[in-house]
């Protein structure tokens, strides 16, 4: 049978997964596209063949035609929707962040603590990259020896709001970066310190981050969201025997005019197309057989990720090292917990 599947958000991930499901994954209909603008949420629909157009989120969650869930509205509603689809027993992909709450994010917790099973899914999608996946198979199968550092930067053209600030880069851009390393490393945060240097006009200047990690590991991770040149992502592991570096990936260059040019990408979305492929793959399998996916990001990924943008902020904000605590993770998400606990 064919899942059917209730989208909330119509904005840019919102259209991007609707487009994902309806075009390159069988298995799927698109019952419902939700959105606070019923004009929004209908042009989309009418894009992707979906069937019906909503604008209160949980009454599309609480349908009887809905299977499971999509969720990519604002941030701010991404815990509450998410407790809503446990209330409802859906599945639900959540877009990253669950919540830039570390306590709302103990309550989706507690919710699928109260019930015995996850249903959440949180859409850390570079899990899924092939760069990643190589990097990890890397350690893990003992080409690098004893993993000692990670290096990350994350830079964007510019800032997508005006507004926009050196908080906002750890909270909103960040936590990729904080759960991908997690995750490659197998390993938890125990401590962050957080710079920046100043720029020379009123922009967000990058945000330099040190985290220390449960296995005596460093990862540092520069969030620079007014690079000007491109989007551009890219990481190096280093171990004792050896180290992986992820490629910048381009599928073609061009040799003129004494120039050897490779274009950037303007954002995410290409770089990231398949690996958002296969999460929504991953996500499907999970509403089909009920088994989370060994390798997805769950509730308790969606905290860690939560409490350490939290930690970094007030790093950032005192200029000083502040020690990550967070509580013990329950029984359920034991499976996703790495072994190398302090």
């Amino acid at each position: 049978m064919s899942i059917r599947l209730a989208v909330i958000g119509a904005g840019i991930m919102g259209s991007d997964h609707a487009r994902i499901f309806a075009e390159d994954l069988p298995g799927v209909t698109l019952q419902v596209i939700c959105d606070a603008s019923e004009e929004r949420a209908r042009h989309l629909a009418d894009r992707v063949g979906a069937k019906h157009v909503l604008i209160d989120p949980e009454a599309a969650i609480a349908r009887k035609d809905v299977d499971a869930v999509l969720i990519a509205s604002p941030d701010f509603t991404h815990a509450p929707l998410s407790l809503a689809s446990i209330r409802a027993s859906k599945p639900v992909l959540c877009e990253k962040p669950l919540s830039q709450s570390s306590q709302e994010c103990l309550q989706v917790m507690e919710s699928e603590v109260a019930v015995g099973r996850r249903f959440v899914q949180v859409g850390f999608m570079r899990r899924f990259d092939q760069s990643y996946t190589e990097m990890k198979a890397a350690l893990d199968g003992g080409r690098l020896g004893r993993a000692l550092m990670m290096h990350n930067f994350h830079r964007n053209v510019e800032t997508p709001q005006t507004d926009f600030t050196a908080a906002m880069a750890i909270t909103n851009s960040a936590p990729h970066e904080f759960d991908v390393a997690r995750f490659v490393l197998g390993v938890e945060y125990i401590g962050i310190s957080a710079f920046q240097p100043r720029r020379s006009d009123t922009r967000v200047a990058p945000v330099v981050m040190v985290l220390e990690t449960s296995g005596g590991q460093l990862v540092n991770i520069e969030i620079n969201n007014n690079a000007a040149y491109g989007y551009d992502v890219r990481g190096e592991l280093v171990g004792e025997r050896g180290a992986t570096s992820i490629n910048a990936l381009a599928f073609a260059t061009v040799d003129a005019g004494l120039q050897h040019v490779r274009r950037y990408e303007e954002d995410w979305r290409g770089r990231y197309a398949e690996a958002y492929r296969r999460q929504n793959r991953a996500f499907l399998k999970f509403v089909q057989t009920g088994e989370f996916p060994v390798i997805a990001a769950d509730a308790w990924g969606g905290y860690c990720a939560a409490i350490t943008a939290e930690a970094g902020v007030r790093a950032l904000a005192g200029n000083r090292r502040v020690v990550i605590e967070t509580v013990n993770p329950p029984d359920l998400y034991r499976s996703s917990v790495p072994m190398k606990m302090p």
